[in-house]
């Protein structure tokens, strides 16, 4: 009988993305816990054979709901990719990033210790270090976790009981922490799915502030390569960056797609800046790289791939945006 993985989160961007890569490279039997919030990623996973793929629909906030889950698959390991993780609304709701994003991962932890995991691989991202100017040097695994809003800081107090679950009960984790994602199945709130959409349709795109905010941008692709590689080879209790190696403005990124459009940069509408606004994330790679993990494409050639992606999948460029865009 085939091992099972819990995916918590699993229809989701960078999620789906991973679901599809593990699926084809190992004989594991998946398990995707998912609340759904957009319901237009209810068929990410349609084409997965159900002998392999099973979806729970459900929150990681119910504790009876995991536990079923956890005594009825006796999970070997578990991918904690859940989480809310829209940074605007994290500012005006912070209660539902805290309720979920360290609550939620608490009740997966307490579950992963009662019933036993061989690997609990807590997903987590760049934001958790802070902000950085032009000067300062990339953050590492040992840099002091700085979060500057409530997202990135239910990101990091989840962090915080992941480390204190193997610390004090023995439960094997690891963490991974990635820089800004792009590609295929992004919510249609996200910046670079935002200026796709408004400049197909010839409609504003708003950029906070000056657009000189800088972000690092990976594939989702790279990144669940990444991921997987952390899965397979990473150490017990240790943290692993993943950058994307491609730090660019926010305004910079704007003209590079309407350029591949063909579309004017009158489009570009600055837009008062959000609350707290990081100025810069980057992320030292040199332990991951240690690893044996590299980058094999470039960010070029997957910004070409993720605009032809959504020009033949426009049904995601369609759907309402429920909240602001993220950069």
């Amino acid at each position: 009988m085939a091992a099972k993985i819990l995916i918590t989160g699993g229809s989701g961007f960078i999620a789906t993305n991973y679901i599809h890569q593990l699926y084809s490279s190992s004989d594991f039997e998946i398990v995707n816990l998912d609340s759904l919030d957009f319901p237009i990623c209810a068929h990410n996973h349609d084409e997965l054979d159900p002998k392999r793929y099973q979806f729970a629909h459900g929150s990681i906030l119910d504790q009876t709901l995991v536990a079923e889950l956890f005594q009825k698959h006796k999970f070997k390991q578990v991918v904690n990719f859940a989480a809310k993780s829209h940074v605007d609304t994290s500012i005006s709701d912070p209660g539902i990033f805290t309720n979920n994003n360290i609550f939620g991962t608490q009740v997966l932890l307490d579950a992963a210790v009662k019933y036993g995991v061989d690997k609990f691989l807590q997903i987590s991202t760049d934001e958790v270090y802070g902000s950085l100017m032009h000067e300062d040097p990339s953050t590492t695994e040992l840099s002091p976790i700085q979060p500057n809003n409530p997202y990135s800081a239910s990101k990091a107090g989840a962090d915080c009981l992941v480390r204190a679950y193997h610390k004090t009960y023995g439960l094997p984790v690891v963490t991974t922490r990635s820089s800004n994602n792009f590609g295929p199945y992004q919510y249609p709130e996200k910046f670079i799915p935002v200026i796709l959409s408004n400049a197909l349709n010839n409609q504003p795109i708003p950029v906070y502030g000056t657009g000189m905010n800088i972000r690092d941008w990976i594939y989702v692709e790279e990144n669940c390569r990444a991921v997987e590689h952390v899965r397979q080879h990473g150490a017990i209790a240790e943290i692993y960056n993943i950058p994307g190696h491609r730090e660019i403005t926010n305004l910079d990124i704007c003209k590079t797609i309407l350029k591949v459009l063909a579309k004017p940069e009158s489009l570009i509408c600055f837009v008062e800046d959000r609350k707290g606004h990081d100025f810069r994330y980057s992320m030292d790679g040199a332990k991951l790289e240690r690893l044996g993990f590299k980058i094999n494409s470039t960010f070029e050639q997957n910004l070409e791939k993720t605009i032809q992606w959504y020009k033949k999948n426009s049904h995601w460029l369609m759907v309402k945006q429920a909240v602001p865009l993220k950069q």
